[in-house]
């Protein structure tokens, strides 16, 4: 049995502990918000926080983060997370989703770079490339996703 903390609520699953997070999330405990894209950490599909560092679920093993905070896409677009409520609202002001897919990780990747900048920064668009760097979108709508970040910055300045 492995204990773990995700959003918020204190969770006990019988999973083997090499068990990704990732499967552990959808699997075991039915939430399906977090997407497996390519199964090797390249694509950013997958990331939620942990402790609030993006993470990517796919290759971390469920093991690593007993006694860790867990952050889904769940938690942060329910409107819970002040950083993840401004991202997801900018992210439907700029109309960036288009297949959706890669959305859940992008979202989790743009709201773990802006908490981890100072307060009131709106970063430039060579900054936000950098930080999202490891997502991939396949339809190809980096520019809405950068505009939505620094939108969401700007909200949050």
């Amino acid at each position: 049995m492995t204990r773990l903390n995700i959003n918020g609520r204190n969770q006990t699953v019988d999973v083997d502990p090499s068990t990704p997070v990732l499967w552990t999330l959808r699997d075991a405990l039915g939430m399906t918000g977090t997407k497996f894209g390519c199964g090797i950490a390249a694509c950013g599909a997958c990331t939620v926080h942990v402790d609030g560092q993006a993470t990517r679920s796919c290759v971390t093993p469920i093991s690593a983060v007993e006694g860790r905070r867990i952050e889904t896409i769940e938690h942060v677009t329910a409107g819970a997370d002040r950083v993840g409520r401004a991202v997801h609202e900018a992210w439907v002001r700029h109309d960036v989703a288009q297949c959706g897919y890669c959305q859940s990780g992008q979202i989790m990747g743009a709201t773990a770079f802006l908490k981890s900048l100072p307060r009131g920064k709106v970063p430039d668009a060579a900054e936000i490339d950098a930080a999202m760097a490891g997502h991939i979108c396949r339809c190809g709508t980096y520019a809405r996703i950068r505009a939505a970040i620094a939108d969401a910055a700007r909200a949050l300045a």
